[in-house]
C-alpha cells in the first residue's frame, strides 16, 4: 500500500491541519468500487470565511499530491462560502410566498433543507417564484400518492444545495443559511488548473452525492458513488476538502465495503 500522506501543519490540542491520515469520526477512509479500493483522505483546513479563496484554500492544505491520487472533492458548502453566499439567519427576511410555502415541506431528516421561511426565501430568490410554485404544486398532487422528492427534483440542484443551520454545524455556520455555489463547474476548473489534479465539487450528506461541478474528464457517476456514504461528514470536522487516492489491495484480502448512503432521502 503507498505510504499515507502526512500533514504539513498542526494545531494544538487538536487535529491536524491538512490531508489527514485517519478518517472523520464514524466515517470509513478506505471503499472499493467495481473491484478497485480508493483512499478517502479528509482534509482539515482554517474555518473558510468569505475573506478566503476556494482556489488558495485547496493549493495551500491539499498538498503535497502524489501520481496515486484519482481525484479531489471539494464541498459545495466551502465554494459557496468564499463566494460570500452564506447570509445570517437574521438578516434573511422571508416574504409571504416562503411563508406559506414552508408549511409543505418534509424536511429530509439529514438537514434543514428548505424547511425555513429563510431557507425558502433563499430558494424563490435563486430560482424564481415560478419554479418554487410549479415544484410545491407537483409535490403536493404527487406526495399522497406515494412519490417522493419531485419538489427538489423540479426547484433543481440550485435550490437542493441550498443548506440551513443546524445545531451541529460549525459556528457561525449554525447561525446561517447558505446557497449553493456561483458557477461550480467553473469553480472546479479553476482549482483543477491550481492543484493539477481532477477536481469535483459536490454536496454530500447522509442521504447520498450530488456533484454540481467538474472538471473536464471527471466521471459523475464515479464521485456520486464514491461519497455516497458522506465520508467527509456535515458537522464540525473542518474538513471540507477529501483527497481520493487510488490503493493497491492484496488480491488475497476481501475488499473493503462499497459506500452506501446512510440515510434514504423522504
Amino acid at each position: 500500500m503507498p505510504e499515507t500522506p502526512t500533514t504539513p501543519q498542526t494545531e494544538a490540542g487538536d487535529r491536524p491541519m491538512g490531508i489527514l491520515s485517519d478518517p472523520n469520526d464514524r466515517r470509513e477512509l478506505l471503499a472499493s468500487l467495481s473491484g478497485d479500493v480508493y483512499a478517502r483522505h479528509p482534509v482539515r483546513t482554517h474555518l473558510v470565511t468569505s475573506a478566503d479563496d476556494a482556489v488558495q484554500v485547496v493549493a495551500r492544505y491539499a498538498a503535497p499530491l502524489g501520481d496515486d491520487v484519482r481525484l479531489v472533492a471539494v464541498s459545495e458548502r466551502m465554494v459557496a462560502i468564499t463566494q460570500g453566499r452564506s447570509h445570517p439567519m437574521t438578516e434573511i427576511h422571508p416574504g409571504r410566498l416562503a411563508r406559506l410555502l414552508v408549511r409543505y415541506v418534509t424536511r429530509p431528516g439529514y438537514g434543514i433543507g428548505l424547511g425555513t421561511p429563510q431557507t425558502m426565501q433563499l430558494a424563490i430568490d435563486e430560482v424564481g417564484p415560478m419554479r418554487i410554485l410549479l415544484a410545491a404544486t407537483v409535490s403536493a398532487v404527487t406526495k399522497p400518492l406515494g412519490t417522493h422528492g419531485l419538489f427538489y427534483r423540479i426547484a433543481g440542484p440550485q435550490a437542493a444545495a441550498i443548506d440551513g443551520p443546524t445545531s451541529y454545524t460549525i459556528p457561525p455556520y449554525n447561525q446561517a443559511a447558505t446557497l449553493g455555489p456561483r458557477d461550480p463547474h467553473g469553480a472546479a476548473r479553476a482549482i483543477a488548473a491550481r492543484i493539477g489534479k481532477p477536481v469535483a465539487v459536490i454536496d454530500a450528506n447522509d442521504a447520498g452525492c450530488n456533484v454540481l461541478g467538474m472538471s473536464p474528464g471527471v466521471d459523475r457517476r464515479f464521485v456520486s458513488r464514491l461519497f455516497a456514504d458522506n465520508p467527509l461528514g456535515q458537522a464540525r470536522e473542518q474538513t471540507p476538502i477529501c483527497v481520493v487516492r487510488e490503493v493497491a489491495w492484496p488480491a488475497d484480502e476481501p475488499l473493503p465495503a462499497e459506500p452506501k448512503r446512510r440515510l434514504t432521502p423522504p
